[in-house]
């Protein structure tokens, strides 16, 4: 079967979108950005949420198996519902994408949102993984209205926070030792914290 992972964003409204996005930067990524082909969704993510997107990523690059001429990571957005971690975005791509909250009564969000999904469920042997958070209904209210009992997540992300999940998305990814998935729908989502990864060799 395919798989698919769709990966939470990245805040773009926070500090280190700020210094990303500021005109004066001179650091290579935020010299690329201002650039006519701008740089990809994944490194403005990466770079704005450091351990826990670089996890997904490099996670979804490891072990997505996409149909032929489809993405195997889509990154969910604010306001364009799921876009490929390959996505090239310029200054104002971001600043459209910070200046959108996640919640899904917000129709800026939702109805792209819905749009992409119900793309991806005309596609039944596409496995769909959800790499964030579902602790929250931001992303698991919409996913499940549209997909059901098709998305699931990596049940090690019970009860761990973010920089423990994007640790230890790096970890499989590297060791190539792909993590256990069960539906979201259902789910023990809030469960006790997990014991501290131990450190890597």
């Amino acid at each position: 079967m395919h798989r698919v992972f769709l990966l939470s964003p990245a805040h773009a409204g926070g500090k280190r979108a700020e210094l990303l996005l500021r005109a004066e930067a001179t650091f290579p990524l935020a010299v690329r950005l201002r650039e006519t082909q701008g740089i990809s969704l994944g490194e403005a993510f990466s770079f704005m949420s450091g351990l826990y997107f670089r996890g997904k990523l490099a996670y979804a690059r490891q072990f997505a198996r996409p149909p032929e001429g489809s993405a195997g990571a889509l990154v969910i957005t604010a306001n364009r519902g799921l876009l490929p971690a390959e996505t090239p975005v310029g200054p104002e791509d971001l600043r459209a994408l910070g200046s959108v909250d996640i919640s899904p009564s917000d129709p800026r969000y939702r109805v792209p949102l819905l749009a992409a999904l119900d793309r991806l469920r005309a596609d039944p042997d596409v496995d769909l993984v959800l790499l964030g958070s579902v602790a929250s209904g931001k992303y698991v209210e919409v996913l499940l209205e549209v997909l059901g009992s098709r998305v699931r997540f990596p049940s090690a992300f019970v009860g761990r926070g973010d920089m423990s999940r994007g640790a230890l998305l790096l970890r499989a990814a590297r060791s190539a030792e792909e993590l256990a998935y069960v539906p979201v729908e259902g789910a023990d989502r809030h469960g006790p914290r997990p014991p501290r990864l131990e450190p890597a060799r």
